[in-house]
């Protein structure tokens, strides 16, 4: 992710680079905790399982992640943050030892409105609202201790706030860290072979946390406009 952003700012004329241009283009690695919860999980038959004990939890994630942010003004901009993913969903209590019950793919796009602090030289504190959307995509049953032959992870949508602070290194480049906080659940679905099923709905909640290599400059000297 590095050397494609430092290879991307290598296209650009030699002045492009502007701490104060419209537009950055983060490369960072990513850490998400998810702070889940089993709300439901329910059988065809109408059983509750939680009453059994049984619940899961999402695992941990560290992964490379882009981020795109046009400023409308000095203080003002739209982030664009994303990745690609892939994550297992494990047993716990009474489930524990059917391991992992699931695992997924995720494309998982966070989009913020932001507002950048300025007056404090070469730090750069910002906030920020939006929403995330979460689209699973390649769900399969993991190591299939649960015994299901498939799962459907229904894409989630959830409020996300966030938080961060770039350091301005001069000549468009910066380092950065940014802290976003998600609100959000899904529905996961365990089919089986003889055609019955459990269903979750489950809390997801991610707690993202980046540290990023970051470039900024004006689009007009990058598309070649005058």
């Amino acid at each position: 992710m590095v050397v494609a952003i430092v290879s991307a700012a290598g296209g650009l004329p030699a002045a492009a680079g502007d701490s104060n241009g419209n537009f950055q283009i983060k490369a960072g690695v990513s850490g998400v905790w998810t702070d889940d919860e089993t709300k439901s999980l329910v059988t065809s038959t109408g059983t509750d399982l939680l009453a059994t004990g049984a619940h899961a939890s999402t695992d941990d994630m560290t992964l490379p992640t882009l981020t795109l942010t046009y400023f409308l003004n000095r203080n003002v901009a739209v982030e664009l943050f994303c990745c690609f993913g892939q994550t297992s969903i494990v047993g716990e209590g009474t489930l524990a030892p059917a391991g992992e019950i699931a695992e997924t793919w995720m494309f998982p796009p966070i989009l913020t409105l932001q507002y950048h602090f300025d007056g404090l030289g070469a730090f750069r504190p910002y906030v920020g609202a939006g929403v995330e959307w979460i689209h699973y995509f390649d769900s399969k049953p993991g190591s299939n201790g649960l015994g299901a032959v498939a799962v459907d992870l229904d894409d989630s949508f959830g409020f996300a706030l966030q938080a961060g602070v770039d350091f301005d290194l001069g000549g468009g480049w910066s380092l950065g860290l940014d802290v976003k906080k998600v609100w959000e659940d899904t529905e996961v679905t365990w089919r089986f072979a003889d055609g019955s099923r459990i269903t979750a709905e489950h809390d997801v909640d991610p707690l993202v946390a980046t540290a990023n290599l970051g470039y900024r400059f004006n689009l007009a000297d990058l598309i070649g406009a005058p």
